[in-house]
């Protein structure tokens, strides 16, 4: 199944599908504010700060939300096992690819991004809150693969770990978030605003391949990635698959890695 749903794609079936509006930037304002000015019809508000992650502490800015909890949520959205779901954002693709991860890891069969997000969708919004039925799905994690800091530091060394922020984070000549800049040692830079083409929809899956192979990223590599705190790391993992190629996340990301002062940290550009 494809990972991907085009607006038209959606607009011809769009009582089909669950319906979840993720709104949400970095460092920017609520998204619920901007889903009662105007929504897709039918799409329920989720949070990703409270419903699509844990509290923040030792395992980062966005840690993976309790099981449990997230199943609550999701059901209070509505989301059936047997129901596909689509979800969408703003157009930037960060948060729509967590709640994607997010629902794939936990077991849903049936999920996909609107591609380009709300900013490619023509069709009518809506300022009506709907109240959908109950859902009924349960977590059952295991999905996706999923990395922790162990796992990430291997994989840098015996395989490809792409880290998904700016390149500049990578080198560490800024760090506007975390307490220490820098990458993981033996990862690669690979900036998740490349994943996408001028128009904000995803690259064409031809361009990705060439770009992740490019990276020593490929079908057959043992793939992972990171990026902050686990949000834009979950587009770049998205991407991936359009691409073919099955990647694992470090869910903590740069944000719980720098958590434990006694992780090394590399700056500047990778050798060679």
């Amino acid at each position: 199944m494809s990972v991907l749903i085009t607006a038209t794609e959606l607009a011809a079936d769009l009582h089909t599908p669950t319906l979840l509006d993720v709104r949400w930037q970095l460092g920017g304002p609520p998204g619920r504010p901007a889903y009662e000015a105007g929504h897709l019809p039918g799409a329920v508000y989720v949070d990703l700060d409270t419903e699509l992650a844990g509290p923040a502490g030792s395992g980062g800015r966005h840690p993976l939300p309790d099981p449990a909890d997230f199943g609550a949520a999701m059901r209070r959205a509505g989301v059936r096992a047997d129901r596909p779901v689509v979800v969408y954002d703003g157009g930037q693709g960060w948060a729509a690819a967590r709640a994607w991860w997010l629902l794939r890891w936990a077991g849903h069969p049936r999920v996909r991004v609107l591609d380009g997000g709300l900013a490619a969708w023509e069709g009518e919004l809506t300022r009506e809150v709907p109240r959908p039925a109950p859902g009924d799905f349960t977590p059952r994690p295991g999905g996706l693969p999923l990395l922790d800091a162990e796992g990430a530091a291997r994989l840098a060394r015996e395989g490809v770990l792409l880290d998904a922020r700016a390149g500049e984070r990578y080198r560490g000549e800024v760090e506007p978030i975390d307490p220490v800049g820098g990458h993981i040692p033996g990862a690669v830079s690979a900036p998740t605003t490349e994943n996408v083409a001028a128009s904000g929809l995803l690259r064409a899956p031809r361009e990705l391949r060439e770009r992740f192979a490019a990276l020593g990223a490929a079908d057959g590599t043992a793939v992972g990635v990171y990026c902050g705190s686990g949000v834009s790391g979950a587009h770049t993992v998205l991407a991936l698959a359009t691409a073919g190629v099955e990647a694992a996340l470090y869910a903590g990301s740069w944000s719980a890695w720098t958590a434990d002062p006694a992780r090394p940290v590399a700056t500047g550009p990778l050798p060679g």
